[in-house]
């Protein structure tokens, strides 16, 4: 696959997950639910650089 796909993907499950949690979990609390779309971002970068963003071009 190439890259811009794997990136494409990768967005499309990262903005997936966080209207997940947030319909699922944090319906009308504002300070949890961006507390937890934060970290989730924060997790979703870490595996990015972890592990796709090492691979060759």
């Amino acid at each position: 696959m190439s890259r811009s796909l794997v990136s494409l993907l990768y967005g499309l499950a990262l903005v997936a997950t966080v209207v997940g949690v947030d319909l699922a979990f944090f319906r009308g609390h504002f300070w949890p639910r961006l507390a937890a779309n934060v970290a989730l971002v924060l997790l979703f970068a870490a595996f990015w650089f972890r592990y796709v963003g090492r691979t060759a071009p």
